[in-house]
């Protein structure tokens, strides 16, 4: 099933760990599928809690820019931050095909409500190249306000 903007992947591969040679999860969110081009995502996190300010959500400054977006649930059970550093486009074929090998699951989606203000955030965000603003900017465009 194609990705759509808002939805959060859990990655069951998406790093190798350096001390143990183990695959290592990552959770990300979809920004933009744009119809002839690749996935525009950012990673989650919760690592640097204490680093990383509530207020206001949307963050661009050091050490960790980042968009708050508080305890989704789920798997999802520690404060969390949509990370604004940058991310390589994903490929909608590869994309695909780790989702048909079970490596990368829909976990949940954001609302609108707080979609719409993470969009805007990562939009603006520094690490953010001018295709991946477009692609966002689109996206915000077709979501209701």
């Amino acid at each position: 099933m194609p990705a759509r903007v808002g939805e959060i992947y859990r990655d069951s591969a998406f790093y190798l760990d350096q001390n143990s040679g183990e695959l290592k999860p990552k959770f990300l969110l979809v920004l933009a599928v744009p119809r002839n081009g690749d996935l525009v995502a950012r990673l989650l996190t919760s690592r640097y809690a204490g680093l990383r300010p509530q207020d206001p959500a949307c963050f661009h400054g050091d050490p960790y820019p980042g968009f708050f977006l508080g305890i989704l649930g789920g798997q999802l059970t520690r404060m969390t931050w949509l990370d604004l550093r940058g991310l390589s486009d994903l490929d909608p074929w590869d994309f695909a095909q780790r989702q048909e090998r079970a490596l990368l699951c829909r976990i949940g989606e954001l609302a609108a409500e707080q979609l719409r203000p993470a969009l805007e955030c990562t939009a603006r965000a520094d690490d953010t190249t001018r295709a991946q603003e477009r692609a966002i900017r689109d996206a915000l465009a077709e979501i209701a306000p």
